[in-house]
């Protein structure tokens, strides 16, 4: 079963938005390696406060850079942070810290020591709460603060369990996470994350758990004015609808968000793909239904007369399904058969190119660089439109013959 773990909507407010990090995706990662390696022993024991301040937070972006790229150094950077940051309590740095060691235990899915490290991390947090300070906050963290650092860990509690398929508790973190992005208004994360509540239940099954969290998300989206994520939510009213079996419901979304979709063909296209694959779906349930009742017409036909206005209707209705399909054929074909030149990647798609190539899941990927599966899903689609790939071993073959991996 497809699990979506939602990391996006969840770090979005606190990893990304709390703190300016420098270079934990570009190409200076390797000089500012180098610049930390200059650091002897000697040198650090003669350390003045500032100087071990830029060095914790140096430490702390090489911990972010190889969260995607590699979890060994990732973690190694982690604790050099932390020996700095521990003996001097400074909490903010240390559940930063703490909470990336328990972000790579979750990854290995070694998920005692994963708990661990996120339990070390709502100490610091409790800590910071509690009045402490630091060389960087003298006058205690404030409650923005203190917030951010809660919401990131409650994201990956949530996505912790999540993993481990205890929806009740990964939901009761999530809607903590939610909680303060309401306090904030911070709708665009709510909406994220409420679209991806709304996609796990679907998984597991739970429709009628699934449309109050697509109704929240759509609230959301509206009240962010961000027109893509509101199609987004549209598109997930359809897959609603469809797995419920309300076809003319999921059409009728999966329209609306098309009209979006169809006005940013360049930049929206894995997404208008994925809506018409949602359409080509309820379309072939639709032609069921459209079968099943032609049947009954046919013992309608045999116990009445009266039946030439059905006849009619019925005919209508299959020429309307088959000009359909023929529309959204051509449209396939046409979006299908676009140029398939060597794509120009930006950073980001360079690094989910590299991880995609490396083995990593869906889930692993978005853990690694913070974006929710669903969005890496988004951007793993987006590699497969651009280097016309049928799938991951293709996509892999084609960027190689391409020199970009």
């Amino acid at each position: 079963m497809k699990r979506l773990f939602l990391i996006a909507a969840i770090l979005l407010m606190a990893g990304f938005r709390a703190a300016s990090y420098n270079d934990h995706r570009g190409h200076n990662i390797d000089s500012l390696e180098r610049a930390v390696s200059l650091w002897t022993p000697d040198k650090l024991a003669n350390a003045t406060t500032q100087e071990l301040i830029d060095l914790n937070r140096a430490y702390r972006d090489l911990m972010l850079g190889y969260g995607a790229i590699s979890g060994f150094k990732s973690v190694f950077y982690a604790r050099k942070a932390l020996e700095i940051s521990e003996p001097r309590h400074w909490e903010m740095a240390n559940q930063d810290a703490y909470r990336y060691i328990g972000l790579d235990f979750y990854g290995q899915e070694q998920y005692d020591s994963a708990i661990f490290y996120y339990n070390k991390a709502a100490e610091a947090i409790e800590r910071m709460e509690n009045g402490s300070t630091s060389a960087t906050n003298p006058e205690g963290y404030t409650e923005r603060e203190i917030d951010d650092a809660k919401s990131a860990l409650y994201g990956t509690l949530g996505n912790l369990y999540n993993m481990m398929e205890d929806l009740p508790k990964a939901m009761e973190y999530y809607e903590k996470a939610g909680a303060i992005f309401e306090k904030y208004g911070w709708n665009e994360s709510n909406s994220i994350l409420y679209y991806n509540i709304g996609e796990t239940w679907v998984d597991a099954g739970e429709p009628k758990k699934a449309k109050p969290a697509y109704e929240k998300a759509l609230h959301y989206a509206l009240a962010s004015g961000d027109s893509l994520m509101i199609a987004n939510v549209y598109k997930g009213f359809g897959n609603l609808y469809s797995y419920q079996g309300k076809t003319t419901k999921a059409l009728r979304y999966l329209q609306k968000a098309d009209e979006y979709y169809i006005h940013h063909a360049k930049e929206e296209r894995e997404f208008r793909l994925e809506t018409m694959d949602y359409m080509s779906q309820v379309l072939k349930e639709q032609k069921k239904h459209l079968t099943t009742a032609i049947i009954a017409l046919a013992v309608i036909l045999i116990l009445a007369t009266a039946s030439t206005i059905a006849i009619h209707r019925l005919k209508k209705a299959r020429r309307q399904q088959a000009e359909t399909e023929a529309v959204m054929d051509e449209t396939l074909e046409e979006i299908r058969g676009r140029q398939a030149a060597v794509p120009s990647l930006n950073d980001r798609e360079q690094i989910i190119l590299r991880l995609i190539a490396s083995g990593c899941t869906n889930p692993q990927i978005a853990e690694k660089i913070f974006l929710s599966p669903e969005t890496v899903k988004w951007y793993r689609k987006k590699l497969l439109v651009k280097f016309d790939a049928a799938n991951s071993a293709e996509l892999i073959s084609k960027a190689k013959e391409a020199g970009l991996i």
